[in-house]
């Protein structure tokens, strides 16, 4: 028994000293490993064709480490797009392998700083990843071409730190900022194509955030799938009326009850202001509910809630988020994660799920 005692503490001893001698061997493989899976590698590509939306933030302005703010990408064949730019969403995007160099445009619903505040960061990236000879173009509401320029501005220093550090060649100064394309709908008009090329049609819906005006929805077409995204809006028929038949809508969401007993609470400890704002965005935001009644009423067989209000930590919540909004639509019914990858392929009915992260 003595022998086999001392034989097992060598053993562990051996295994021991393994363990640490070897770490730095095992720490340089899964480094190495980490390198060839998913540096420089275009992950889009294993998608196939058809048209993918890329949930680069499901967030609000309320604080939630999960969750980024508003941003939904989507790429259609050889063409990538942005629509809005909140906070994180951008990194978190890099992280999913969205092929930055890809993209065409951004799309903006309004210009609510939740909805802006990332994007310095994708003119930033969009430039440098694609080595652009020409601004970003950048779609939206009166007013986008200010929000451009100050982002240019507060860049500047930025931008010619990188020209001279990587040269013109990788930083093109012609490529650098963004290009404004006012949408500016005609009076009595809901929507609008604003984008048609190689295949993709992007239409501009105008719905209701009052007093926030104009506000935006869009609709995507491509290859006979398609997407419609609500932006921030209440229950709006325009947004109805520009999605049907939509295989999947995106639709912002707040859960009003569980906004006021934040209010309520937030009032008990003397937070006036804080708590007058937990009622004032009860006004301008749709409720799961209201989601459920636009994607039924639109006829789209698959509706997935983001911009989601007040953040839901854990999947134990997420009936109590949800509300009624289950027996109103029968579809496939989902809350959006950071990471989440919409697949609608060319050709086919099916709406398939993956996470990039």
């Amino acid at each position: 028994m003595r022998k086999l005692a001392i034989l097992a503490g060598v053993l562990l001893l051996g295994l021991g000293l393994l363990l640490v001698l070897g770490r730095p061997w095992m720490a340089q493989r899964a480094f190495d490993r980490a390198l060839d899976q998913g540096l420089g590698i275009d992950k889009s590509l294993a998608l196939g064709g058809g048209l993918h939306a890329y949930v680069c933030g499901s967030g609000s302005p309320m604080p939630d480490a999960d969750r980024a703010g508003p941003c939904i990408a989507v790429l259609a064949g050889n063409q990538a797009f942005v629509f809005d730019a909140g906070s994180g969403s951008i990194r978190k995007l890099m992280r999913i392998g969205f092929p930055m160099e890809k993209v065409q445009a951004v799309f903006l619903t309004h210009l609510h700083s939740d909805h802006i505040d990332g994007l310095g960061e994708l003119m930033l990236q969009a430039w440098i990843a694609g080595s652009r000879g020409t601004p970003l173009p950048i779609y939206g509401p009166a007013g986008t071409d200010q929000v451009i320029a100050g982002f240019k501005q507060a860049y500047t220093i930025d931008e010619g730190f990188r020209v001279r550090h990587h040269g013109e060649k990788i930083a093109n100064p012609a490529g650098y900022g963004g290009a404004a394309n006012i949408i500016a709908l005609p009076d009595g008009t809901d929507s609008q194509v604003v984008y048609d090329k190689d295949g993709v049609r992007i239409t501009v819906i105008c719905v209701n955030h009052a007093p926030v005006a104009p506000a935006f929805g869009y609709r995507i077409d491509y290859k006979g799938r398609s997407l419609a995204l609500s932006g921030d809006t209440v229950y709006s028929p325009s947004f109805i009326t520009a999605s049907k038949g939509a295989d999947v809508m995106f639709h912002d969401a707040m859960n009003k009850d569980m906004v006021a007993a934040m209010g309520r609470k937030l009032a008990e400890r003397g937070r006036s202001n804080t708590a007058q704002i937990m009622t004032d965005i009860q006004g301008y935001h749709a409720s799961p509910e209201d989601a459920a009644r636009a994607a039924m009423e639109a006829g789209v067989s698959t509706l997935v809630l983001y911009h989601m209000v007040p953040p839901v930590p854990a999947r134990l919540v997420e009936p109590l988020f949800l509300g009624r909004a289950p027996g109103i639509f029968s579809g496939t019914l989902k809350l959006s994660e950071d990471g989440m990858i919409v697949s609608l392929p060319a050709g086919s009915k099916a709406v398939k799920f993956s996470s990039g992260l």
